[in-house]
């Protein structure tokens, strides 16, 4: 294992966090795998789409996965690979659309992390900070995701927060 290890990449919309993780990948010397959990569905996510790609530049292998995101980490996370899972938050959404109990796929995940030997860099979006929802489906997606944000922070070994483009170490593995 690298001395990144694991690494959850937690912030706000647009506060920087796919570039900060990206950055972090960006200085090891594996082959880049850009896990993506969006899915494209109307015309403007498919443009939000379009701009990380072009964001990342060419030396990254893409691989899109709504739903399986354990299978397909068993699936690339490799030697010789690093693998950047953006992002859990849209992850959690489509497990929630698709009627799937995220603490069930949660407790999978992190299974996975407690046997995997290979650097994995996490990124989601911190949303408990703003305002509360206001409808039932907001209030219990908030609540999931700081959930699931707290869980794979517990079985990562790094974990950051980035605003304004500005990481903030809140855990951080150092190596003896």
């Amino acid at each position: 294992m690298t001395s990144l290890g694991t690494t959850l990449v937690l912030g706000g919309a647009r506060s920087g966090k796919s570039a900060f993780a990206e950055r972090l990948i960006g200085e090891m010397s594996l082959t880049k795998v850009y896990l993506a959990t969006a899915t494209a569905g109307d015309d403007e996510m498919q443009a939000r789409i379009a701009q990380h790609r072009k964001q990342r530049g060419e030396g990254w292998i893409t691989v899109e996965e709504p739903l399986a995101l354990v299978d397909t980490l068993t699936r690339e996370s490799t030697i010789g690979r690093v693998v950047l899972v953006d992002c859990l938050t849209l992850w959690l959404s489509n497990l929630m659309m698709a009627e799937r109990d995220p603490e069930v796929e949660a407790k999978r995940l992190v299974r996975f992390l407690d046997v995997s030997r290979y650097p994995i860099v996490f990124v989601s979006n911190e949303v408990g900070l703003g305002l509360v929802p206001e409808t039932p489906i907001g209030r219990a997606f908030r609540d999931a995701q700081g959930r699931l944000n707290q869980t794979i922070a517990a079985a990562v070994n790094n974990v950051a927060f980035v605003a304004a483009g500005l990481p903030l170490w809140l855990k951080r593995f150092q190596e003896n």
